[in-house]
């Protein structure tokens, strides 16, 4: 693999260059401030928990890894922007595993192997259908762009909203409007592509905030779920 060559799969993009996806590389500020209105709300609630610090943590990555990779736009980069991506999921899922569905630890050690074998299949098989460089230009995106990828944590997130509200979680309305967001970012990821023709800048960063906002939805869900516990035990 060239670790250096061209990657162009959006319609922002035109040709290389630094600022040649203003949009795409500038709508990652969405993941920088979800992580620091996490950090901040945190600090306000005097919440100590070093799982969610790392959640919050591996959020602000993903808006550095995304900015890289449509700035830089080669192969190291995409990398950078799918790591920090599915690192996230994995790992949030199983926080969510524990904390909105209050699975002791022993059982979310053996779902966390489960997931990261099903993470790691999905990627696989969706990492070569969603990359055009400039030595394989006739290779296209695929007819959904790449999106199928993201199908199973579109499925575990509404699996969790069917949990929050059968649990009657407190959170539940924070985590069905990141199922609501996620939702709308990956159409809006899905048809970039398909709108060139009548939108030369593309919708991919509405992908961008919109996931921006999930990942905040989630994170202050997170955050007042464990506040609440932490509450409960004290008034207790």
């Amino acid at each position: 693999m060239d670790w250096f060559g061209f990657v162009d799969i959006y319609c922002e993009r035109t040709a290389p260059g630094f600022w040649n996806e203003p949009l795409n590389a500038l709508s990652n500020l969405s993941f920088i401030a979800a992580a620091v209105w996490a950090w901040v709300e945190m600090d306000r609630r005097r919440l100590e928990n070093l799982a969610l610090r790392a959640a919050i943590a591996l959020a602000f990555s993903i808006g550095v890894g995304s900015f890289l990779f449509h700035t830089f736009a080669q192969q190291w980069s995409a990398l950078a922007d799918v790591i920090p991506i599915w690192t996230f999921v994995a790992y949030f899922v199983l926080l969510a595993i524990r904390h909105f569905g209050d699975v002791q630890p022993g059982r979310v050690a053996m779902i966390a192997a489960a997931t990261i074998a099903v993470i790691a299949v999905v990627f696989w098989i969706t990492s070569g259908s969603n990359v055009r460089t400039d030595n394989l230009s006739d290779a296209g995106p695929g007819p959904l762009n790449g999106s199928e990828q993201y199908a199973p944590a579109l499925v575990a997130l509404y699996v969790f909203v069917g949990v929050a509200w059968w649990r009657k979680l407190d959170v539940r309305g924070w985590i069905a409007a990141a199922a609501v967001a996620f939702t709308l970012s990956l159409g809006f990821r899905t048809v970039d592509q398909m709108v060139c023709a009548a939108l030369p800048f593309g919708t991919h960063f509405l992908w961008h905030l919109l996931n921006g906002a999930m990942i905040a939805i989630l994170l202050q869900a997170m955050l007042r779920r464990l506040d609440n516990a932490r509450n409960a035990v004290a008034g207790g």
